[in-house]
């Protein structure tokens, strides 16, 4: 019989003489078939349990032995003869489709059909082609590593840890910091880039390893999607920044412009110490808010104003960029991040040489690192620790699945998992090595303390440090190596974001409409386009209330549950006894202990811990931004804004409801457990009358 123009082969001509091994205890044992080049994993129990649970994944079983509701046919007892029960409980035992590597010769043909029992340790080979599922793959493996870094290592490493280091005990802070990477966000991290390199799909259809929790990846396209309205805007302001920057003489570097205020002070051409008014005012502080953003023609969030001609061109060839770095896919954004991942360390690196020399740079450092251990009592710093960790590496978000989706079979991700992190952890520490040397000088040459000089947020790259390098020598130059490390930074993030978006919507619609519902190059316009369209709110007059408002509700609470449900359905729903088989059939090792209290317990609770005291925060302090002057957003915007959040949240208990009662059962026991059931892309169906199996696609 034959399908999609291919003769079906009996699924197990022949079967290895080692039998089945059962776990001790009664407990499933693990197998694995060969057939046409590829490797199913099974597990196996020889008789049903009284506990109705297949392992401590504590997945519960319809039957008691490990099944799905697939049918394989074409398998009869003959192959297992003397155990028709070990063979019925094989033909009952789901199906996990996936090239693997153990089974390949060394003419690269597949070995004979076998069965591994489990606790076997299988040699780690080559990988086979990944053609046969027809999905793109990256051109090289550094080309997937130095995007994953590209999207860990984000804008973020540049202002935010530095000024929460600095604020919440210097040095001290690096032990949360450190801890909560540890055992929070790198078991997270790893289990992403698993689950999108085995099953090769993206942050929605993956969920076929546990439909109930199919909501997740529609939060996380959702998040990172909404992320985009207001991310690639910084970009487009670094475009802005890089223009002013040719010029004789910077526009920041003093107050003698048409637009300073009276209250603007240079602190280059006064001798004597800042005023003590607190109404004073920076030249480049200045610039930013009334010259790039021109606040002061807004009354607020409710009075944006025009949008800004210039801001719109500068985001409109940010978002050309971001769409020529995508619409080929893997292929293309796999060349473009071996320059925007690699030439942001170059920069830092030059600007750190030329700021340790300035004088009060060491002051700076001093205060950076410098450690207050009783801030550690103040759960304020950990709870900030764990948001910067959990945001920066980028857990949740479903771009390192997405990435990891293109990966051939037998890529090592553990190590990039690994080094990716480091690096994350590298940059984010010498960031604020080189932006605290030049906050030392600033305070120097001010001659002001550093913590007047240090801000959060945008306020930091684009007011403190364009004033600090505007008194440099050639400071045109050390303006332009700055904001073109920050457009790189930026790129990289921007294009895993839109990555996530484009790679699970197309997914999801290849599976419901087929394969060519439609191309994408033109998604991929879609997609961009209209991120451009809503991002214009914030190129307005009054766009800075925007641009706050949406970073305050966007991808706060509703990515730490996206984060939340992901680890929740892969431990303790899809099962870590599955999860742990998948990966050493991909990489050919048992995860450690550490991985597995991680997975189960450790993650989980530090993400339920910082989503709370996150919604405790936003729901007892008004939403307020501190500009020109201190706006309070009205009650009408929180409420919107919790809209945002809700929408992608809601996202997953909407598709828990759909998963359970879309399912051919009669009660609502039976939908549910076949909910959880992983589910495959191609399966065996039953066909009585004939001698083979029809493989249907």
């Amino acid at each position: 019989m034959t399908s999609g123009g291919r003769t079906a082969e009996p699924l197990l001509p022949d079967v290895a003489h080692e039998p089945l091994v059962a776990a001790p205890g009664n407990r499933c044992a693990e197998v694995r078939l060969t057939h046409g080049g590829r490797a199913f994993t099974r597990l196996v129990t020889p008789g049903p349990r009284d506990d109705g649970y297949c392992s401590s994944d504590s997945t519960p079983k319809g039957t008691g032995r490990c099944h799905s509701d697939l049918t394989l046919v074409g398998l009869t007892p003959s192959p297992l003869v003397g155990d028709n029960e070990e063979a019925q409980a094989l033909h009952d035992s789901p199906i996990e489709a996936s090239p693997h590597p153990d089974i390949l010769q060394g003419d690269g043909k597949a070995s004979p059909n076998q069965l591994v029992p489990q606790g076997s340790k299988l040699p780690h080979t080559a990988a086979p082609r990944d053609a046969e599922d027809g999905r793109e793959s990256w051109g090289k493996g550094m080309d997937f590593l130095l995007s994953i870094i590209g999207f860990a290592v984000d804008l973020a490493n540049v202002w935010r840890f530095p000024f929460l280091c600095y604020r919440n005990g210097g040095g001290a802070f690096l032990l949360p910091y450190f801890l909560i990477t540890v055992f929070g966000a790198l078991p997270l991290f790893f289990m992403e880039l698993v689950l999108g390199q085995y099953n090769r799909q993206g942050p929605i259809t993956v969920w076929r390893v546990c439909p109930l929790f199919r909501g997740v990846g529609y939060c996380a396209v959702l998040v990172a999607y909404f992320v985009s309205f207001y991310y690639n805007v910084i970009i487009a302001w670094a475009l802005h920044f890089v223009y002013a920057s040719f010029t004789y003489e910077l526009p920041w570097t003093n107050c003698n412009h048409t637009w300073n205020t009276p209250n603007c002070w240079d602190g280059v051409t006064s001798e004597g110490p800042r005023p003590n008014d607190t109404n004073m005012t920076s030249p480049s502080e200045e610039y930013f808010n009334l010259v790039v953003l021109q606040m002061d023609k807004s009354l607020g969030f409710d009075d944006l104003g025009p949008p800004q001609a210039g801001l719109i061109v500068c985001g409109f060839i940010t978002y050309v960029i971001l769409y020529l770095s995508l619409f080929k896919g893997v292929k293309s954004s796999g060349k473009v991040v071996w320059v925007t991942a690699t030439m942001p360390y170059v920069i830092l690196t030059l600007l750190l040489i030329r700021g340790a020399i300035l004088p009060g740079a060491a002051d700076g450092i001093i205060y950076y690192l410098k450690p207050s251990i009783s801030a550690l009592l103040n759960y304020q710093v950990w709870y900030e620790a764990a948001v910067q960790v959990f945001f920066s590496v980028g857990a949740g978000f479903g771009v390192h699945l997405s990435y990891a989706s293109y990966n051939t079979f037998s890529n090592n991700c553990y190590r990039d998992c690994l080094i990716t992190s480091l690096v994350n952890a590298f940059t984010s520490f010498y960031s604020g090595l080189v932006i605290f040397t030049y906050l030392g000088y600033m305070a120097f040459k001010q001659k002001m303390h550093i913590s007047t000089v240090a801000t959060d947020g945008p306020g930091l790259v684009f007011q403190v440090y364009p004033e600090a390098v505007a008194t440099l020598p050639f400071s045109q130059f050390w303006s332009i190596l700055f904001f073109l490390m920050l457009i790189m930074l930026g790129l990289d993030s921007g294009m895993g974001g839109l990555e996530c978006v484009i790679t699970g919507l197309l997914d999801e619609l290849r599976e419901t409409f087929g394969r060519k519902v439609i191309r994408r190059e033109v998604f991929t316009a879609i997609v961009v386009a209209s991120s451009f369209l809503v991002s214009i709110g914030n190129f307005c007059q009054g766009g800075m209330y925007m641009f706050h408002w949406l970073d305050t509700y966007a991808a706060g609470v509703s990515l730490l549950s996206s984060a939340l449900f992901e680890s929740i359905g892969v431990a303790w729903f899809y099962g870590l006894d599955r999860f742990t088989a998948d990966i050493r059939h991909m990489l050919g090792f048992q995860p450690s202990l550490y991985w597995i209290i991680c997975w189960k317990f450790i993650s989980p609770l530090f993400i339920l811990i910082t989503i709370l005291m996150g919604v405790w925060s936003m729901a007892t302090n008004a939403l307020e931004y501190h500009g020109l002057v201190l706006y309070v957003y009205p009650g009408w915007a929180e409420a919107i804004g919790w809209c945002i959040t809700a929408s992608s949240m809601l996202m997953i208990p909407l598709w828990m409801f759909i998963s359970v009662f879309r399912q051919p059962h009669s009660s609502l026991k039976e939908k549910f457990r076949a909910a959880i059931v992983p589910q495959e892309k191609k399966v065996w169906r039953s066909a009585s009358a004939a001698a083979t199996p029809a493989l249907s696609e």
